[in-house]
């Protein structure tokens, strides 16, 4: 449910623009308001979790989000719709921050891959049913149903996980209230003050934001050091895989992301598609990666993450040279097609075998937190992505004229759309920066054996029982 929703509003913007007189610049916050509070929340919400039970607060992010959802159907203006958004963001961090968690519970180490490539698998199909559902429900029902098809779906969920999802794992009940705060604050004005600056360009605003949010983050970093049970445990960090794993969830997030919005632009402002046919065009990748996740996943419990990701990687790579190189502003719409298959097959490499790595190394007790750490990195990947595709955008064209392309409103005329595709493909070469920095840190995370961490988590287990009854 939560990955339709990554898609499925995208297609829906010119209606909901024309349904709730509202403009671009607005509406545009029915995305960004979700990334954003995702964002702020994820690592927050999976220390909760390690707290209070991982089960009971993903079965609260079911909840919250199903609630949000019908009320984002009845919104009656833009604004009660973004607000709507934003509880239904804190449903998305609820259920991302402590699902990952979950999974690492219930399978041992040496088959966690496996698992976490089937949730990538269920993470493509839905991304690709949002495009499709969100196509069609706008055109043949009306947009507000987008949201309402999420309420009989999260029933239904929320009905299963209180049956089948038990709670093993709590950690100790504190709160870090103001390491909590602090990162909230560092996370929001970085993320607000980036996206502001791909909107409007530089101003005092943004850049009073960005200084308020990097002194914030410094201060939570002083504050993690002195508590006793932090939000993020630092001592996590010593672990290189966990470490660089994060780091190249970060880089990959900030070099792949960009490269679908400027897509979508590309075929909705330069050559003039739809929305819906736009979308379709980029569905091989979602399929190729539906289909390959499981068995990617299984060769990382095999073999580890560490060669696997940094394959992954460079395939993305491959995939956005072959933009750089055949993509021009008459280009056959195969060339997209050929792309997002070399791409999604990358992502089925990458993201199965990197997030099981971040989850197989760390210990029992702060999982929701290394899952909300982990969400965490991707966001702010994402989060930055967007702002290089839309800072590059608007160098070839106005960045009012880059936000309707993408919402598919408006469309280039005359000879801007070489200069559009120009600056895309300098954008491309920035972002593939991005992805040879995640994949040095991937390349270089170490080498992991999980049947043997398997066993040596069973040895600590059996000496931590021994020592607890002959303290008894």
């Amino acid at each position: 449910m939560a990955s339709i929703d990554s898609t499925i509003v995208l297609l829906a913007f010119p209606a909901i623009t024309t349904a709730l007189h509202s403009n671009i610049s607005t509406i545009i916050w029915v995305i960004l308001i979700y990334i954003i509070v995702v964002a702020v929340l994820s690592t927050q919400l999976g220390r909760i979790g390690d707290i209070f039970g991982r089960s009971r607060m993903f079965n609260l992010g079911f909840a919250t989000f199903t609630i949000a959802s019908f009320l984002c159907g009845i919104a009656p203006t833009d604004i009660t719709l973004i607000i709507s958004r934003a509880l239904q963001a804190v449903g998305g961090a609820l259920i991302s921050s402590n699902s990952g968690a979950i999974i690492a519970d219930t399978f041992e180490r040496h088959r966690i891959g496996r698992a976490y490539g089937f949730t990538g698998m269920s993470w493509n199909i839905g991304a690709l049913l949002g495009i499709v559902l969100g196509g069609f429900i706008t055109t043949f029902i009306g947009y507000r149903y987008i949201f309402f098809i999420n309420v009989p779906i999260g029933i239904v969920a929320v009905i299963l996980g209180i049956r089948y999802l038990k709670d093993t794992v709590k950690s100790k009940k504190n709160f870090d209230l103001f390491g909590m705060s602090t990162l909230g604050i560092a996370i929001a004005l970085i993320s607000y003050a980036g996206v502001s600056y791909a909107s409007v360009g530089l101003n005092a605003l943004n850049m009073g934001l960005l200084l308020v949010g990097i002194i914030s983050g410094i201060l939570f970093i002083f504050i993690e050091k002195k508590v006793k049970l932090p939000t993020v445990n630092f001592s996590m960090f010593k672990n290189r895989i966990f470490r660089n794993s994060l780091m190249a969830s970060l880089f990959q997030g900030l070099g792949f992301m960009g490269v679908t919005f400027l897509l979508i632009m590309y075929l909705q402002g330069v050559r003039g598609f739809t929305p819906l046919y736009a979308s379709l065009l980029l569905l091989p990748g979602y399929v190729v990666s539906s289909i390959l996740s499981p068995i990617m996943g299984r060769y990382s419990d095999r073999y580890g993450a560490r060669l696997l990701s940094t394959i992954g990687i460079v395939f993305m790579i491959a995939g956005i040279l072959f933009y750089i190189m055949l993509l021009g502003v008459s280009s056959p719409v195969y060339y997209i097609l050929i792309g997002t298959m070399i791409t999604g097959f990358g992502g089925a490499m990458f993201w199965p075998a990197n997030n099981s790595a971040v989850m197989a190394n760390v210990s029992n007790e702060v999982r929701g937190a290394a899952s909300g750490t982990l969400r965490l990195f991707g966001n702010m990947g994402l989060i930055g992505s967007f702002v290089i595709a839309f800072v590059a955008a608007s160098s070839a064209v106005p960045r009012y004229v880059a936000f309707e392309i993408f919402v598919g409103t408006s469309k280039v005329i005359g000879g801007i759309g070489g200069s559009f595709v120009y600056g895309m493909k300098i954008a491309f070469v920035s972002l593939i920066a991005m992805l040879l920095i995640a994949g040095v840190f991937s390349l270089t995370r170490g080498k992991e054996d999980r049947h043997m961490q398997q066993e040596q988590s069973r040895q600590k287990e059996g000496k931590g029982k021994r020592y607890s009854n002959t303290q008894n």
